[in-house]
């Protein structure tokens, strides 16, 4: 079993490893991560699906929130008090889903 590593890896340690179990240059591996990335960028845009799936791993999901108003609502924290809620611009909020191989591995 490997000592346990006391930083995750940088992206050199990870092509490195990565070049070194598949047997392809580290220009290789790097061109396929930058596939990989604009794959997923083209998935979650708006012109997409907002949603990418890695097999087995996870899945990336944009969810696209509206535009709030401000109002005013009871406090949870003090009953009978009233607090001010701030407005919010509309976002896209990013979730990524741990899937079934990806939760055995751990």
């Amino acid at each position: 079993m490997a000592a346990k590593q006391e930083k995750p890896m940088s992206k050199t340690e990870i092509l490195n490893a990565l070049a070194e179990s598949t047997g392809l240059s580290k220009k290789d591996v790097g061109g396929v991560l930058e596939g990989l990335s604009a794959l997923i960028e083209e998935s979650l845009s708006k012109k997409g699906s907002g949603v990418f799936n890695m097999p087995g791993l996870l899945k990336i999901q944009v969810q696209r929130k509206p535009a709030t108003k401000a109002t005013t609502r009871a406090n949870p924290f003090k009953p009978g008090e009233m607090m001010n809620v701030a407005a919010k611009p509309a976002r896209n909020v990013v979730k990524v889903r741990p899937l079934k191989a990806l939760k055995d591995m751990v």
